[in-house]
């Protein structure tokens, strides 16, 4: 980590735990379409990539149809999901201690003026350098572009930077952008998501401790 100037953290099943917010959007979103979940831990796989991607796979949506169905989602989610979430224990005070030494970026496939809400409704804003997620129009999703975002917008080098992230998609983007990644499993992701990872962590406590 000695040439390590910049961190990128992922937001959801990194810093905080989104499951409610996120599985009740998506339930919302489906009941628009006659769909009915009998459990919404089914919906565990929305948390991570783009919606757009977890409705057309894991529903069979057409392209068209699952548009549709983000835009049922941001119905319900900006106004009853966004803040049902919760830290992960331990993590502000990473954060905190991180941001004295290093500068931290939110790199997030969330829409950026949401993640920009969440950090702030968690007193969070002050530890980031900077917030870069994804663009309403789909031209910034995926996680790879969000991290290309980052480093281009910020003139960063991709070995001043490491990659914070749960899922494969965190480890899987940074790579492509030859960015270092750091995976965890405290959040929704498996270990064996993160095997382009530098290391993979299974707590904050153990994250804390590779700084």
């Amino acid at each position: 980590m000695t040439d390590v100037k910049y961190i990128l953290f992922d937001l959801d099943g990194t810093i905080t735990d989104p499951y409610e917010g996120i599985t009740k959007s998506v339930e919302y979103s489906l009941e628009k379409f006659g769909i009915k979940v009998d459990d919404r831990r089914e919906l565990l796989p929305f948390i991570g990539p783009p919606l757009k991607y977890g409705y057309m796979t894991y529903f069979n949506m057409s392209e068209e149809d699952a548009l549709k169905a983000v835009e049922y989602y941001r119905e319900y989610y900006p106004e009853k999901g966004i803040f049902d979430c919760t830290l992960y224990e331990g993590i502000r005070e990473l954060l905190e201690r991180l941001s004295k030494k290093y500068k931290l970026v939110l790199a997030t496939s969330k829409p950026q003026p949401f993640a920009e809400r969440i950090i702030e409704k968690f007193g969070l804003t002050e530890y980031f350098y900077k917030i870069i997620g994804a663009t309403f129009d789909e031209k910034v999703s995926e996680k790879a572009d969000v991290i290309r975002k980052v480093l281009s917008d910020l003139n960063i080098s991709p070995d001043e930077a490491v990659m914070i992230g749960d899922r494969c998609y965190d480890t899987d983007g940074a790579t492509q952008n030859g960015v270092a990644a750091i995976g965890v499993t405290y959040g929704y992701g498996k270990r064996d998501e993160h095997v382009g990872a530098k290391v993979t962590v299974d707590s904050v406590d153990e994250l804390s401790r590779l700084f």
